[in-house]
């Protein structure tokens, strides 16, 4: 066993079966893939990498799991316990490695689903373009890391199959795997790579605040995961929590939530986004995503760096010599309005090259969406000897149940004070 210094987790132990995946090709390239893409042009300490999230959502579902299941307590059968740890923490050590270039700004970039040659996908969805969940996918299981998995798994009677089910629940038949007692255990162990309160967000959120240099994304890790349970419905597990966490766990939704209007949706790196989905746009083919697995592994922020500094393109230029847009104006929930398309109708006549950006802040991807299939968080209270779902408990997301808009409009640098006037002139309009 080596043990991996993290600011945020302090020593992280990789067990010997772990360690060749995390030397792996594979994974090794995540150093080479910033977690938040152009947030350090508004950041500048924001250039952390997916490498070292991925080691610290690791630890963090370990933490989890344990809380869970201590080994001394008995819930589960000890080879059982040690399936669905070992899986768990590979599982979320691996659930960034298809991560594109530019974080989620490249995906525009990747090809058709068919040309992974990926199964468990309808002819439709085959001709979608793939995402960063398809290249994990296809990467856990068709790639030079899966003898590696293959070798850390087997003892455990264990296969990469079973992991990409707990990344991405592509592999129904795998459920087995994680059954122990009449109990199936896969909702929970997905819950824990990725849900409402998932080992993803609670390193993200730590990590992306302590390298931004901001307090929004701090809440009381240790609290949570003490008053971690789970809860069977219908022999099924599912993740639940302690009444006496419920603030704490709406303090860490509130972190995220902040984060996202704070951090991830500033307009500065909203704005190289833009531009480099224009570049992407107006110069197809000068990068792709290759479909090849070897090469897909290749390409990380310095390549696309590397194509832009060569490339004539007007926005790849401004990206790669940091000419950013100027923000005209932005309209958030603080009650002002404007009429957009005035605006962009304005600045088109008196010749100001602009852009416009619309994002939302969310407090829950999963409830305050409605997303089809979220899988419940329980909230337990043991002297009553109740449990309930979380969203039923909680007032929070009935008071964040509404998307924030952030919607900005970018001219070019040289136009601002025209496009001021602009601006000037359609808002004082009767």
């Amino acid at each position: 066993m080596i043990r991996i210094r993290d600011p945020i987790h302090g020593s992280i132990p990789v067990s010997e079966d772990e360690l060749p995946v995390v030397d792996s090709r594979v994974f090794q390239r995540l150093r080479g893939i910033k977690q938040l893409g152009y947030t350090d042009q508004a950041f500048p300490g924001a250039t952390h990498t997916r490498y070292a999230h991925s080691i610290g959502a690791m630890e963090v579902a370990t933490r989890m799991f344990d809380a869970l299941f201590p080994p001394e307590s008995g819930r589960l059968p000890g080879p059982d316990r040690a399936r669905f740890r070992q899986c768990l923490r590979l599982a979320v050590l691996l659930h960034d490695v298809g991560h594109p270039p530019a974080s989620h700004a490249s995906e525009p970039c990747m090809p058709q689903r068919a040309r992974l040659a990926l199964d468990r996908f309808s002819d439709a969805e085959q001709n979608e373009r793939a995402t960063h969940e398809d290249y994990t996918h296809a990467l856990i299981v068709q790639s030079e890391l899966t003898p590696l998995l293959v070798r850390a798994l087997d003892r455990i009677g264990a296969t990469p199959a079973d992991v990409a089910h707990l990344v991405t629940g592509r592999y129904p038949e795998r459920t087995a795997t994680f059954r122990a007692s009449g109990v199936d255990f896969f909702p929970l162990l997905t819950q824990i790579v990725s849900g409402e309160m998932d080992a993803d967000r609670m390193d993200y959120l730590q990590r992306d605040s302590f390298f931004a240099g901001v307090n929004y994304g701090k809440f009381d890790q240790s609290w949570l995961i003490e008053n971690l349970a789970w809860h069977a419905v219908d022999d099924r597990a599912f993740l639940a929590l302690s009444h006496r966490a419920v603030f704490a766990f709406e303090d860490f939704l509130l972190s995220r939530y902040h984060m996202f209007v704070s951090v991830y949706y500033h307009y500065i790196p909203v704005g190289f986004d833009t531009m480099l989905l224009r570049f992407f746009q107006e110069a197809p083919g000068e990068f792709s995503l290759a479909a090849d697995l070897d090469a897909y592994v290749a390409m990380d922020d310095i390549a696309l760096m590397g194509v832009m500094r060569l490339s004539k393109n007007r926005w790849a230029q401004r990206i790669a010599n940091r000419q950013a847009f100027r923000r005209l104006l932005e309209i958030n929930a603080d009650g002002t309005s404007a009429d957009f398309e005035a605006i962009t109708a304005a600045l088109t006549e008196a010749g100001v090259e602009h852009f416009i950006s619309r994002d939302h802040g969310v407090l829950s991807k999963y409830y305050g969406m409605d997303a089809p299939g979220a899988l419940p968080i329980y909230v337990r209270n043991e002297p009553l000897r109740q449990a309930m779902p979380i969203h039923s408990y909680s007032r929070i997301y009935e008071r964040y149940q509404q998307p924030t808009p952030l919607n900005r409009v970018y001219v070019h640098p040289d136009q601002q004070a025209l496009g001021r006037r602009v601006l000037e002139s359609v808002v004082q309009a009767p």
